[in-house]
């Protein structure tokens, strides 16, 4: 991964393609964060955003071949989540086709693909890919290498919520989880996300801080919110840190897309999660480390216009110099 400061300069010294009346606004508002907050969605393949990041009119078949160029300009994304590399193992010429759409050095926040981080297969026998490191380096890492070195922002490791039945101890949990870390080459900046509540331990955070790994800290319907997981000790274990604010707690998925489609405006504002970002902002600041946030439209009804409204916090609280 190339310096921060150097892809953001790139960035936002891109000439501007998209005919919104908010750019020039908007372009502005960037300038005022730090350089080294790098917020974005969590994917970008939505019609809604059209007036918003998108020229009117632009379709879903236009998105899925070429939204991630256009969502990589947009000034205020300065990354921009892959959540397609979770389901299955991006191909040489996947990653070559979005590394070809965005700008020098843009970072992604990549979702490792699932089949690593299941412990059991539909039927409930092992997964024969769980925490391999051969695996991920043959199917994850090396493709990365070759067609997407210099996008890689952080690689996450997303953890399923895990029912009682599988959910291993604690201890048990990071002694795997430590063999597998120590066992990956450490080409790029790694994370990893657990949606179980019981699993965030002491121990785990030791295992992460000992390979520089970061947790994420995420916005998820049985997790505690970021302001809590902020209050544990320990909780920064990487020079990098991700939040990714996908759910807030007490809602389900499908519930939250009913009533937010087609993700074109606030429906519910979301104050506690806004003022976890400022106080993550704020403490990534005095420890000088590179903050990266995707937000998913299920937060608040819009990804974009959360994104806006968390820049325009964070600015209000600590603008650059």
């Amino acid at each position: 991964m190339k310096p921060v400061m150097k892809q953001i300069g790139l960035f936002l010294d891109a000439p501007a393609a998209l005919p919104l009346p908010h750019l020039d606004d908007d372009r502005r508002l960037a300038a005022r964060l730090r350089p080294r907050v790098l917020v974005g969605p969590s994917t970008w393949t939505f019609p809604g955003w059209a007036g918003l990041v998108y020229p009117p009119g632009t379709g879903r078949e236009e998105l899925v071949d070429r939204g991630l160029e256009r969502a990589s300009r947009y000034p205020l994304f300065r990354t921009v989540g892959i959540d397609r590399s979770h389901y299955a193992p991006l191909t040489d010429d996947d990653l070559r086709r979005y590394a070809e759409q965005l700008p020098p050095g843009f970072p992604c926040v990549i979702k490792a693909w699932n089949a690593l981080t299941t412990p059991t297969l539909e039927g409930g026998a092992p997964s024969p890919a769980f925490l391999d490191s051969r695996v991920c380096e043959e199917r994850v890492l090396l493709p990365l290498a070759r067609s997407f070195p210099d996008h890689v922002g952080a690689l996450v490791f997303q953890f399923p919520p895990l029912s009682p039945r599988d959910l291993p101890h604690p201890d048990a949990f990071a002694e795997r989880l430590d063999a597998f870390l120590g066992a990956l080459p450490t080409a790029f900046p790694y994370a990893v996300e657990i949606r179980n509540r019981e699993l965030l331990r002491p121990g785990y955070l030791e295992v992460l801080a000992r390979h520089r790994v970061a947790h994420v800290l995420n916005l998820w319907e049985r997790m505690p919110d970021v302001s809590r997981q902020l209050a544990i000790p320990g909780i920064l274990t990487a020079p990098h840190v991700v939040c990714r604010l996908s759910l807030p707690p007490g809602n389900r998925y499908e519930d939250q897309k009913r009533k937010f489609a087609p993700f074109d405006r606030i429906v519910a504002p979301n104050e506690a999660a806004r003022a976890g970002i400022v106080a993550l902002a704020r403490l990534c600041a005095s420890a000088q480390r590179t903050l990266f946030i995707t937000v998913n439209n299920k937060v608040e009804g819009s990804s974009p216009l959360t994104i806006r409204a968390l820049i325009e916090r964070m600015v209000e609280a600590a603008p650059v110099s």
